[in-house]
């Protein structure tokens, strides 16, 4: 057996000292080149499992190993074990590197990427510039085929552009798609229904988005036979989490390519330089002042980056695209009557609307009012904290709206459940969790809940704010002969009140006779 405690080593030991030097240089070795969890658990594990091996190893293979002469008591004497020092750490590095393999290939059991494996690919595309590089980055990356698929969820622009520069491009395979309706109808107003807000503020108008496009690019890949999906978002994003998290969930076995985690393209310039080299057209100029980076639907639009990723500086009024500043609203509020069925709303001032029609028009009347700003800091999927300002008109008139009514017709612990599970509801939203059991689980309980929901609410929208001036439902749970302050014909006998309250105070005074001190 070695010495590891320093005895008198013999022919073909490693000394004490020398035993712990060889073991630090091994997992010194391992941490440098650790490229995540497999490797470090390598790191970790291999050195103290690989030790008799190694110094099998290196016994086997020194001259005279076998031999057993008494040799002078000096514990480290580095000189005189060096050829089988250096034959224990080869053999101990090359048994390290190959657990390391091997818990890379668990870990990663999903099949690499390659040019050579992947021949067509669907791009979720814009027209925009990071869309158009990665469009053509992908075709000369990969030599595959790519088949855009362009999805217009009210986002307020024409999409149809987008077909022209595919095809520039030579992109052969196009979808552009008018997804609104079944955005705002499946994705927009089932999360109504929750009241959904995430940390209290953000009414989450991109993360509802993802979902949708997911299902669409995995649905258009395997219409197409193609072996992957593509998208646009960076590697510090939540949206590279929403995409690939439902796209795995609705397919396991699909590819997913995220070039912002791949390329070497790290700026504005170096993106617009790529397509000046590969006569890419582009509306982004050099020169000019870079502009926040937004995300519109027909819920909300977003705005983060330049002056905003200080979260000091005030948001520049030329920045906002929706909303009139309240200061700058009309003087005269405005009245709406928003109705429900189930929980959705359905019609807006007496007049019946699609879940898009009437989303748009709640967005128009609400930003003519300033109605629907934010400004907030979010704590992203990925760990780090994120300032955006949010335009949500529509979306802020409806949450209000539907509470109001919730108020009327649910019962007490009823709503009371909904509004503890709404955080956790919210967070799968926004970690990209659409597609997944415990959503779906949650979704039957809130939708279950609204059946009573039915009804009209009547609102104000005043220089930003929204005040709720009536509401009635055929459902109602509220009783004015119960309620009344005056005379209520025997409706409710206060006499009741007594003892109800006895009870309840029944653990209080119990503990108080004790000696409790409940002050502190």
């Amino acid at each position: 057996m070695p010495s590891l405690r320093g005895e008198t080593p013999t022919s073909g030991e490693i000394p004490g000292a020398s035993f712990r030097l060889v073991n630090g240089l091994i997992a010194s070795f391992c941490a440098c080149f650790s490229k995540g969890p497999p490797w470090m658990l390598a790191a970790r594990i291999a050195p103290p499992v690989l030790l008799a091996p190694g110094i099998r190893w290196a016994q086997a293979t020194t001259p005279g190993a076998r031999a057993s002469r008494p040799r002078p008591n000096h514990d480290d004497d580095l000189s005189q074990t060096e050829p089988l020092l250096w034959r224990f750490f080869i053999g101990h590095l090359l048994a390290t590197l190959g657990i390391m393999r091997r818990l890379s290939r668990l870990a990663f059991a999903a099949p690499q990427m390659t040019s050579k494996n992947v021949e067509k690919i669907v791009l979720a595309y814009s027209g925009g510039l990071d869309t158009s590089v990665i469009c053509r980055w992908l075709q000369e990356t990969y030599g595959a085929e790519v088949v855009t698929f362009t999805a217009d969820i009210g986002q307020g622009e024409e999409v149809e552009p987008a077909r022209a520069k595919a095809e520039a491009m030579g992109v052969r395979e196009i979808h552009i798609e008018d997804l609104t309706e079944e955005f705002v109808r499946d994705y927009v107003f089932p999360m109504f229904r929750a009241n959904t807000l995430y940390e209290g503020e953000y009414l989450l108008g991109t993360s509802i988005a993802r979902p949708l496009i997911a299902r669409r690019l995995v649905e258009i890949a395997e219409q197409a036979g193609a072996d992957a999906i593509a998208h646009g978002a960076t590697g510090k994003g939540n949206d590279q989490v929403r995409f690939e998290l439902g796209a795995y969930a609705l397919n396991p076995d699909i590819q997913v390519i995220a070039p912002w985690r791949e390329w070497d393209l790290n700026s504005r310039e170096a993106l617009m330089a790529f397509c000046e080299r590969h006569q890419i057209p582009v509306d982004y100029q050099r020169g000019e002042k870079s502009p926040y980076s937004m995300d519109a639907n027909l819920l909300h639009i977003s705005y983060e980056g330049g002056g905003l990723e200080d979260p000091w500086n005030a948001p520049d009024e030329a920045m906002w695209r929706w909303t009139v500043a309240p200061e700058a609203a009309p003087d005269a509020p405005a009245q709406i009557e928003l109705e429900f069925a189930a929980g959705d709303a359905v019609a807006l001032d007496g007049q019946t609307m699609s879940p898009a029609a009437l989303l748009a028009r709640l967005n128009a009347i609400g930003g003519a009012h300033g109605v629907g700003r934010d400004d907030l800091v979010e704590n992203r999927a990925v760990g780090m904290k994120s300032r955006g300002c949010y335009e949500t008109p529509g979306g802020t008139i409806l949450l209000k709206a539907h509470r109001a009514m919730e108020s009327l017709t649910l019962d007490r612990e009823v709503a009371h459940l909904k509004d503890e599970l709404m955080p956790r509801y919210a967070s799968l939203i926004y970690n990209g969790y659409w597609w997944s059991p415990e959503r779906k689980v949650l979704q039957a309980l809130i939708d279950a809940s609204q059946q009573p929901v039915s009804g009209t609410v009547r609102l104000k929208l005043y220089k930003g704010a929204v005040s709720v001036l009536g509401r009635r439902s055929p459902n109602s749970l509220y009783d004015e002969d119960v309620v009344t302050f005056e005379d209520d014909r025997g409706a409710y006998s206060q006499a009741d009140a007594e003892g109800f309250i006895r009870l309840n105070a029944l653990r209080l005074r119990l503990g108080a006779k004790l000696g409790r001190d409940l002050t502190g």
